[in-house]
């Protein structure tokens, strides 16, 4: 089956200034992967890159198959879409309005969203558990609630893989799992979803490879358990970092 998301020799940068090279990525129907790394590593520039907002400097970049500089915005939307780390918005939109953007990406630029869209965006909300919210103002929702109403949004494009950028970024405890049990939901139907995080335990709960990004570069790549080992992790932030796998079999780090 072809990959959703692929990258080959890519170099990324600003400017044809190489930040990072050698990177090489694959995502799979129902994969999460997550993007390890500390501040200035070069995730949001990555994800940019992938996201077609930027050009690579070299290598290639495909979706489903299809080389990403061949593809429209148009195109580009039905296949990928993106979460941002936070909803800033100054105007008190409902949950659903936001949702139906998503819907309504994949439309022409004087297209209006009408009854269809309108189905997708609260079939989205309903998916997520979150449907009774659908008029609520998002300036009044929780940060947990303002992430799952970004997740919807990006559901609502339909496209068949996502990009989420610190998705748990600033949310406690019980809003994590919350917003990664849905992560997991997702992938687990289908979708493939690559994210980033500064959390290794949040990553080894709902991922299943890792790519590990300092700022020399590549550090790491592969599944969970080969990539996010405590000599990989203590070089990755540089401190000393422990590993445990418990009872469960889930990997902690300390």
């Amino acid at each position: 089956m072809t990959p959703l998301l692929t990258a080959t020799g890519l170099a990324i940068g600003h400017g044809g200034k190489v930040l990072i090279r050698g990177i090489d990525l694959s995502l799979d129907r129902g994969s999460v992967l997550c993007l390890l790394g500390p501040n200035g590593a070069g995730k949001t520039t990555l994800f940019r890159t992938l996201l077609g907002l930027i050009p690579p400097v070299h290598g290639r970049i495909a979706l489903g198959g299809e080389p990403l500089s061949r593809l429209s915005r148009l195109q580009v939307a039905a296949r990928l879409a993106h979460v941002p780390q936070a909803l800033a918005t100054p105007f008190a939109f409902t949950a659903l309005d936001i949702v139906l953007m998503g819907a309504a990406a994949r439309l022409g630029p004087f297209a209006r969203p009408g009854r269809v869209e309108a189905e997708r965006a609260m079939a989205a909300l309903d998916r997520l558990g979150i449907a009774d919210l659908a008029g609520a103002e998002v300036t009044r929702l929780s940060g947990g609630q303002r992430q799952l109403v970004l997740i919807a949004r990006a559901l609502a494009q339909e496209a068949a893989a996502m990009v989420m950028d610190e998705p748990t970024a600033s949310l406690d405890f019980a809003n994590r799992r919350q917003v990664g049990h849905a992560i997991r939901r997702l992938a687990d139907a289908g979708t493939g979803i690559i994210l980033s995080s500064h959390d290794p335990d949040h990553a080894a709960a709902i991922a299943d490879r890792a790519l590990l990004l300092n700022r020399s570069g590549l550090l790491a790549s592969g599944t969970v358990a080969e990539t996010m080992t405590a000599g990989n992790l203590s070089r990755l932030y540089g401190i000393p970092v422990r590993r445990e796998q418990g009872d469960d079999g889930r990997l902690r780090f300390y």
